[in-house]
């Protein structure tokens, strides 16, 4: 059966500039190239859901802008169904500005645009497509009302959810409640526990702490140093799978999407988690966000180069 997924979230285009360093403040540097892509963690997640064979529905919002085509064009090339997106007239498409260094770190800002128009009347206007899916996936890049209403919709008809929380913002226990996966990296984790995550146990320690405030599983995130998985019963790290970074943009929002999948499929949460590591792992090997994120097949092929059903954790 495929999965069918809907994310509520943002859509923008990214202005990716590569760097040998991050520049300082009040300096100018010389860059080593330029890319517009398309990106926006929502459109990210919806794109790493489909290339790994879900049926994928999208809510959210673009300007009636050059952008705005280009991002719609891109979401419909993967499949995604767009019916939920709204073009608002009179107002930017989404922008994020990235500096990605020779280590493959970047530092962004971004500029919400349409993002930020994205409204509980539309969210209610699509309630059948979320209640039709299995599973509802949501970040923060758009209204925390409008995020707290698609949850509300999903949870009521037995759909489950996944919010990633970023970016990091405080968020209510009630909200923490709903959400049957929360996935967060250590920024996050930090705001939303108290707990200063600086290493694996600290980790352990903030996904409790996430535990307690009402989250039905935790997802915490370190990058190369792997996640922490919580299912609120026991928690235990899932090593990173090893490769050599060219570009870290959207390796959080491949790992949401394929996870997504994953559970979506069937997969126990640790095998979920194994395989969506894999899927960030590849994407961080290639530059870009959209660009980055890898197919069903190239995942498989990945996978079965690293061990195959072993590397999941699955029985040969």
């Amino acid at each position: 059966m495929t999965p069918r997924i809907t994310i509520v979230g943002s859509i923008n285009i990214d202005l990716v500039f590569r760097t040998p360093r991050m520049p300082m403040l009040g300096e100018t540097i010389s860059g080593e190239g330029f890319r517009q892509v398309a990106g926006g963690k929502g459109a990210n997640q919806a794109v790493a859901a489909a290339r790994q064979g879900a049926e994928v529905h999208f809510v959210g919002a673009v300007g009636d802008d050059a952008f705005g085509r280009s991002a719609l064009d891109g979401l419909r090339g993967d499949g995604i169904g767009t019916g939920g997106i709204a073009v608002v007239p009179g107002v930017a498409t989404g922008v994020a500005g990235i500096f990605v260094d020779d280590s493959g770190a970047n530092s962004i800002v971004i500029a919400p645009g349409a993002n930020d128009t994205l409204d509980v009347a539309q969210v209610e206007a699509c309630a059948t497509t979320i209640t039709g899916s299995s599973y509802l996936v949501c970040q923060l890049e758009t209204p925390l009302a409008t995020v707290t209403r698609a949850i509300e919709i999903a949870r009521a008809a037995g759909v489950k959810v996944v919010l990633n929380a970023a970016p990091a913002a405080d968020l209510p226990g009630s909200l923490l409640a709903m959400c049957d996966y929360l996935v967060v990296n250590e920024t996050e984790a930090s705001q939303l526990s108290g707990v200063d995550v600086r290493g694996s146990d600290d980790a352990v320690a903030a996904a409790r702490a996430l535990c307690r405030r009402g989250a039905g599983a935790v997802l915490l995130t370190m990058g190369e140093s792997g996640v922490v998985v919580s299912d609120c019963g026991t928690q235990h790290l899932v090593p990173a799978a090893k490769v050599q970074p060219v570009d870290t943009t959207a390796a959080g929002d491949t790992f949401v999407g394929a996870l997504t999948v994953a559970l979506a499929r069937g997969l126990t949460l640790e095998a979920a988690t194994r395989e969506a590591q894999y899927a960030a792992a590849l994407a961080v090997t290639r530059i870009g966000a959209q660009t980055s994120i890898p197919t069903r097949e190239e995942l498989q092929q990945f996978i079965d180069s690293r061990g195959g059903r072993a590397a999941l954790g699955l029985d040969l």
